[in-house]
């Protein structure tokens, strides 16, 4: 199984996943439902919603994201 269902911790604030995960918006963490909202208020948020869209469209299902502002 992927290690998405599986881990228990979120990969950037390392909190319990027990309340829900989703997939980071700008790379391929599993993030809990506050980093998600976190993500949000973040200036390149909408550039990163954009470029995933694109690349589904395009047919790319495994994009690996824009990169987290802070990985820049």
């Amino acid at each position: 199984m992927d290690r998405f269902f599986t881990q228990d911790k979120c990969d950037r604030c390392y909190k319990d996943l027990k309340d829900g995960r989703t997939m980071s918006m700008f790379n391929l963490q599993c993030i809990c439902m506050k980093c998600a909202e976190n993500e949000k208020g973040l200036s390149e948020f909408t550039k990163a919603q954009e470029s995933e869209l694109e690349e589904v469209r395009k047919g790319n299902l495994n994009f690996k994201g824009i990169g987290f502002p802070e990985e820049k």
